[in-house]
């Protein structure tokens, strides 16, 4: 199956241009289910479950696309035993979103119906090309969890493709072209309906435009001084005909191949979803290109960003390359769920930002654990517990999950809570932590309320908090607190709490449409689209989540070896062997902040957190 819009594709078919040869002479111009309500808690008290942002809903069928609609009436057009579809991609940057719309549907229908799909590299333009290209390339197809069943290249039929070339000039089917590009287009009406007119090398002799076809390979002719032209037919509607360009000078060299000047045969992008309707003669499926919104995806623009250090790379989380959407944390299964949902049709498909973070968010819901981290820490130090006081919490990994396995938190005199879930002056619509109030710390039997605080009078930060452990006296009553918060206990013994870097990342640009922005994109950028909070606290629990990753093992991730990390975190793992989950598949959802994973910029000495997305928003969580 092909997503192209020309007839551009027979430099990896030689036998299609051979019949083209031979024909010239001929040819004529669901809704997510309701959480059970919660039973009330036995005594002695045990805090309320922590609420999901999500409720799970049952997972789609990740083959629904090939089972009905575009997808299933184009098998149902031509049923053969043995489906064989390609992917065609250029090697001359790094696939982004867009691009996993027709990774999916080609290799995935070609799964489905028990056939191969071919990776076909589109290696036309070396002056572009660079061997990270092809390697990034590979390498998503496999993080989405394909194979392709065989890689092949353009570049593979160069010598028969120009030996076709002069056969095809020989039958007055081709002639060498010196005008320039601005001639070429009034030639085609400018792109403005203006009529049109064969170009003055068109009637040329046969012999004439053989020789100077040679003297393009043998490096006569500069870049633009000379190119191939097809003849078909300036008067059909169809702009697929109008002399398209076969061949070019390049001043660049090929790494594959050793032809001399760089004559390259000018193969017409083919990745762009679309060429069902354009292409007359030649017979082919297409489908629309899947496009978001609020972001670019230009080459040309992203490298931009990168070459002005506006975002760390190609990779940085806060850009839809696919290597981003990896480092940031995105699962692969979470990308094809969102392809899936969407469909297939031969329409451009507009999605804003929120629609496919709606889905990641989703898919997370059903398949990370839930840890406690605190963003921006201040110690609370309980004064009527002992110094020695330790109780041992045994957590939940996932409330709706039970196969995720439980893990046990140290609970102890200091505990560190969020900075934003405590005030100095205590008001009626506040039900966190104040002076006089009690808040309850997640499973922690007891609530624990503010006495007093000490504050930085220089910067006027609080720097801690003093409470007491409210247990009630044996037959007293239990009053439960309103709400609850996530904390971190200090613990030697348990190496509590582990410290960590967290970047919250926003969108990169102001608008949904950062082009039509006044001077540009670049003026339509984001000043806070990353906030860094450096010295963070996770619980404990992180050990055994790092242990236990990938979350989930799905698609590409499958079959890797879990990390082999000591019982104090420290990762042990070759980085470097095949089989090693990346870091980015240390998945978990901060309770009551947002997703994480961890960046490839951890050390040793400490960890670095990506924010994936944030939890689904909640009217009362500014209280």
């Amino acid at each position: 199956m092909s997503n192209n819009s020309d007839i551009s594709d027979i430099s990896e078919r030689p036998k299609d241009m051979e019949k083209l040869v031979k024909a010239q002479k001929k040819t004529k111009a669901p809704k997510p289910a309701k959480e059970p309500k919660e039973q009330k808690e036995p005594k002695p008290p045990v805090p309320k479950k922590e609420k999901a942002p999500n409720v799970p809903v049952t997972p789609l069928d990740p083959n629904s696309m090939f089972k009905e609609g575009f997808l299933k009436a184009v098998y149902n057009e031509r049923p053969v035993e043995h489906v064989i579809t390609r992917f065609p991609p250029e090697p001359n940057g790094y696939l982004h979103i867009g691009h996993s719309k027709a990774i999916a549907i080609n290799f995935g229908f070609a799964r489905y119906y028990g056939g191969d799909c071919y990776l076909r590299f589109d290696d036309t333009n070396p002056a572009a090309e660079e061997e990270k290209y092809f390697i990034a390339i590979r390498e998503m197809i496999q993080w989405l969890g394909f194979k392709p069943f065989k890689i092949t290249y353009s570049s593979d039929n160069f010598q028969r493709l120009y030996e076709l070339a002069e056969e095809l000039i020989k039958r007055d089917g081709a002639y060498v072209c010196h005008c320039s590009d601005t001639e070429v287009k009034k030639q085609r009406g400018e792109g403005k309906g203006l009529p049109r007119y064969n170009c003055p090398h068109r009637d040329r002799p046969t012999e004439d435009s053989l020789i100077q076809f040679r003297a393009m390979r043998d490096g006569k002719y500069k870049p633009q001084e000379a190119v191939l032209r097809m003849k078909q037919n300036m008067e059909d509607g169809n702009p697929q005909m109008w002399d398209l360009t076969a061949y070019r000078v390049l001043d660049a060299t090929h790494h594959r191949t050793v032809l001399k000047a760089s004559l390259i045969p000018y193969v017409r992008p083919s990745s762009n979803c679309r060429g069902f309707h354009m292409n007359g003669f030649v017979t082919r499926w297409g489908y629309g290109r899947l496009n978001v919104t609020g972001t670019v995806l230009s080459k040309r623009k992203i490298a931009k960003l990168v070459g002005e250090s506006i975002v760390r790379g190609w990779d940085d989380p806060r850009l839809y390359t696919l290597v981003a959407l990896r480092r940031r944390g995105v699962p692969p299964g979470a990308i094809l769920s969102f392809v899936n949902e969407l469909g297939v049709s031969t329409a451009l498909t507009n999605i804003q930002l929120v629609r496919f973070e709606q889905t990641v968010r989703r898919y997370l819901e059903q398949t990370v654990p839930r840890l406690m981290l605190v963003l921006d820490p201040i110690p609370v130090v309980i004064d009527d517990l002992p110094e020695d006081y330790l109780e041992e919490i045994e957590l939940p990994f996932s409330p709706k999950d039970p196969a995720m396995g439980n893990h046990i938190v140290p609970f102890t005199k200091t505990v560190y809570i969020d900075r934003s879930d405590f005030r100095e002056v205590d008001s009626k619509d506040y039900f966190r932590l104040a002076p006089g109030k009690s808040v309850g710390l997640l499973k922690v039997p007891f609530p624990i309320k503010a006495t007093a605080f000490d504050k930085d009078e220089a910067t006027g930060e609080i720097t801690k908090v003093h409470a007491t452990y409210e247990k009630p006296e044996e037959g007293g009553a239990f009053k439960k607190p309103k709400t609850y918060i996530q904390w971190v206990a200090l613990s030697e013994k348990h190496k509590s709490p582990i410290k960590a870097e967290v970047r919250i990342f926003s969108s990169l640009f102001k608008s949904e449409n950062p082009d039509a922005a006044e001077g540009g994109f670049m003026n339509d950028l984001n000043p806070n689209s990353e906030e860094i909070y450096p010295n963070a606290f996770i619980e404990t629990g992180m050990n055994e989540v790092r242990r236990r990753a990938p979350w989930p093992e799905e698609e590409g991730e499958k079959g890797l070896s879990a990390k082999d990390t000591q019982d104090d975190g420290t990762d042990t793992t070759d980085p470097e062997h095949p089989s090693s989950p990346g870091l980015e598949t240390v998945r978990f959802q901060g309770l009551r902040v947002a997703y994480f994973s961890m960046d490839k910029d951890s050390t040793e000495d400490k960890i670095v957190l990506n924010r994936i997305v944030s939890l689904k928003e909640d009217a009362g969580k500014g209280t």
